[in-house]
């Protein structure tokens, strides 16, 4: 879909806004019933037309044998057809015949034109998604213990809808149309990975259970009281972890050589605490070893601190992969064959590429600055020379190793609480141990006040501040600095504190530009709950004080330490103001948002209150506001409480015939949208969305207050337009011309 005009604030006042009006909350919330749609091939070309020539067929991949959903002759053609928007889409598709005749019909093709690959397709592939069906949640309760904590009406209401979502993503394996194993002479194929446990999945184009996705879904699901679908969760893990000897991706083939951040010893201590239910770790236990063994044999090096000369253990992420990814085949085929290299690739680099691009898609961040030799190359509409310079696997994360450094600690408290195995214990917290030194040394900067990457290129931290600075906090890792002053502990979050006062969203995965998804202007729901619960862990004696305030003539920006986010203030993201113009990039002006004692969707102020109690109220409310407001513009309504916007309105947001976005990602500038860029369409749903907004419903209830939305009719007579300026908050990525890009493909490789 398209997106809308950007907002919308002057000297702190927000023009034009529309005050949610409350009313009492109604507790029925039905189960709906779930259709499957089949996306319809639309190539951009002629069906008359030739396929353009393609490069060489990369090496076969070890990891994915099938001939038809792994690279290979079938799928390289079908992608360079171009015939979905989203390469993914044939990747789902399950065959219709048996995977012997699928390929006999292919090798029959006797003129690779457009048409005879649409007829190709049609004949031998089913719709996408197929072998997954909606199940009802017999254990759904609509009215769940935590609705208890929220005061405000709306937002009381909001959090029940959203309580309700689940019953809309909710999935099981459909056996009436699983493909029987032995694909040559099954009846039929598929790239789906069964599941023998019910599971939540995100949404949209995540058709499937995925991995770290689902450490925020069952945050969710334990304040939904729906221990039975996290068991269910973690069961379908404890299956991969037996299979495969370690956890995928997500529910298909082609995810069967990365993984994605390890929070499955997360998800099991989270669920035992909530649950009590202390038998799933006889199995858990063992297979819980199995991940951190696959992790340590796998993806981790010995690395010699440039600072103390002292060796550490750490992990990467760092994927085995010569070709391009099966569900982005098209994308990283484009990337690597790229028509605007005056020098193609070689056979090597291009392995090589594939290689980073599969790294970067096991990182979740796909993609970020963070992962970039050179963040400035390309465009926003050209990100090609962005993703050649990935660096992934010279990269040591900070979000990794913190994940890491913490299941150690909770497997060896889970082994405490089934009072077994006491010499796991101590081996496992001497393990937790080393990780957090190398931690401390390679990532923590004492004089800027924050965790920065550390990467192997260059021996050296990087210099891209993000959003992963808050993940030792979240993971229990608080350096020295923070715990004796309380300086410098709001000096660690001060960015925070200048986010929620200049902009009117959540706080951003960094403060770059690029285009890429994992980039500026867009915040993550799971990253404003690890910043949250990173001010948690923070003890009484550093965070009571007040909320330290900039001098008169300048801006929240001054406050923070010097260097830490390695960007001038006057080169931050703008934020679009209503009419023609940004709000000032400097000075007190700068601080749009800033009220009496909090900020603009904030909540209120309350007597007392500690610098960090203000930030995690403030953010807490910034967070609800972006998914109601954003759910609401796109035809979202709560019967008796929140009416529907008029259809004038809803045109703005081309959302006349919607009924409310869930959105994977927002915008730090307005609140009323979603985020952009990336390799796909924004998506609605959604898994991880969903499961934020109850915690933070529950976690901060008594003082979320319901949020003031953008006015939509008052935006969509700006000027400024969400195709116009480098901050406009449109949710689809600028894509390449494919069937142009193609050509030129074609004419280098005949050249």
């Amino acid at each position: 879909m398209l997106h809308w005009p950007v907002v919308l604030l002057s000297s702190g006042v927000l023009l034009g806004v529309r005050a949610l009006p409350q009313g009492p909350v109604t507790s029925s919330v039905t189960a709906p019933s779930i259709t499957v749609s089949t996306v319809v091939a639309s190539p951009s070309v002629p069906l008359s037309s030739s396929i353009p020539s393609q490069v060489p067929l990369p090496p076969t991949q070890a990891w994915c044998p099938s001939k038809i959903f792994c690279a290979g002759e079938l799928l390289q053609t079908v992608n360079i057809a171009a015939l979905y928007a989203d390469p993914k889409t044939f990747v789902d598709k399950p065959t219709s015949k048996s995977s012997q005749e699928v390929l006999s019909a292919f090798q029959a093709i006797t003129n690779d034109t457009e048409g005879n690959i649409v007829d190709f397709v049609d004949d031998n592939f089913r719709g996408e998604g197929l072998e997954l069906e909606a199940v009802a949640l017999s254990s759904f309760n609509a009215d769940p213990a935590f609705l208890n904590n929220v005061s405000d009406p709306l937002v009381k209401a909001f959090s029940q809808t959203v309580h309700g979502f689940w019953t809309q993503l909710i999935r099981q394996t459909n056996q009436s149309t699983l493909c029987p194993e032995g694909t040559e002479s099954g009846s039929c194929e598929s790239s789906l990975i069964p599941l023998n446990h019910t599971f939540v999945v995100p949404g949209g184009r995540f058709r499937e259970q995925y991995y770290w996705d689902s450490y925020w879904i069952v945050q969710g699901l334990i304040k939904s009281q729906l221990y039975d679908i996290v068991k269910d969760t973690l069961e379908n893990f404890m299956d991969e972890l037996e299979n495969f000897g370690f956890i995928p991706n997500g529910g298909r083939i082609y995810y069967l050589n990365r993984s994605q951040p390890p929070l499955f010893i997360h998800m099991l201590s989270d669920y035992v605490a909530a649950s009590n239910d202390t038998s799933v770790l006889d199995r858990g236990l063992p297979l819980a070893e199995a991940e951190l063994k696959w992790w340590a044999q796998n993806r981790s090096l010995n690395v010699t601190s440039p600072f103390t000369n002292k060796t550490y253990t750490m992990a990467r992420y760092a994927v085995n992969n010569t070709a391009p990814r099966p569900e982005s085949y098209l994308t990283d085929y484009l990337t690597a064959n790229d028509p605007a290299l005056s020098t193609p690739l070689t056979e090597d680099q291009r392995s090589n590429l594939y290689a980073e691009l599969a790294s970067g898609a096991e990182t979740g961040w796909d993609y970020s600055s963070r992962w970039l030799k050179d963040p400035l190359a390309g465009s926003a509409s050209d990100q090609n020379p962005k993703l050649r310079s990935l660096n992934v696997r010279g990269t040591l994360p900070i979000c990794l190793n913190s994940i890491l450094y913490k299941a150690h600690l909770l497997l060896a408290d889970l082994y405490e609480t089934k009072q077994t195995n006491s010499s796991s214990v101590s081996t496992h917290r001497a393990t937790a141990e080393a990780i957090r030194a190398g931690i401390l040394d390679l990532f923590w900067d004492p004089s800027k006040l924050a965790f920065y990457d550390f990467n192997l290129t260059s021996n050296a931290r990087s210099t891209v501040f993000n959003v992963a600075t808050f993940y030792p906090l979240w993971n229990g890792i608080v350096p020295d600095e923070l715990l004796s002053s309380s300086q410098n502990a709001f000096g660690f979050f001060s960015s925070l504190n200048m986010v929620l006062n200049r902009y009117n969203g959540t706080y951003p995965v960094t403060f770059l530009e690029t285009g890429l998804q994992w980039d500026a202007p867009n915040s993550w729901p799971p990253h404003q709950y690890i910043a949250l619960e990173a001010l948690r862990a923070l003890p009484s004696n550093v965070s009571s004080g007040a909320l330290p305030t900039p001098s008169s003539d300048q801006s929240t920006f001054s406050l923070i330490p010097d260097g830490q986010l390695l960007v001038s203030e006057d080169a931050l993201p703008k934020q679009s103001l209503i009419g023609n113009n940004n709000a000032s990039t400097s000075g007190s002006s700068a601080d749009i948002n800033k009220l009496d004692g909090t900020v603009f969707n904030g909540g209120n102020k309350t007597d007392g209150e500690g610098w960090a109690a203000t930030l995690q109220r403030e953010l807490a409310n910034r967070y609800i506001a972006s998914a109601l407001c954003s759910w609401h513009a796109t035809g979202g309504e709560i019967p008796n409480v929140l009416p529907r916007l008029s259809t004038q309105e809803l045109n703005v947001t081309q959302s006349v015939n919607n009924t409310g976005n869930m959105f994977e990602k927002f915008s730090i500038s307005d609140v009323d949208s979603a985020g952009r860029g990336g390799e796909y369409t924004v998506q609605a749903g959604f898994g991880w969305t969903n499961g934020v907004v109850l915690w933070v419903a529950s976690t901060y209830g008594n003082v979320l207050v319901a949020p003031q939305c953008p006015d939509l009719l008052a935006q969509a007579t700006s000027t400024t337009t969400a195709t116009g300026g480098s901050n406009a908050a449109s949710s689809v990525r600028a894509a390449p011309a494919i069937t142009i890009a193609l050509a030129f493909v074609a004419a280098i490789i005949m050249a």
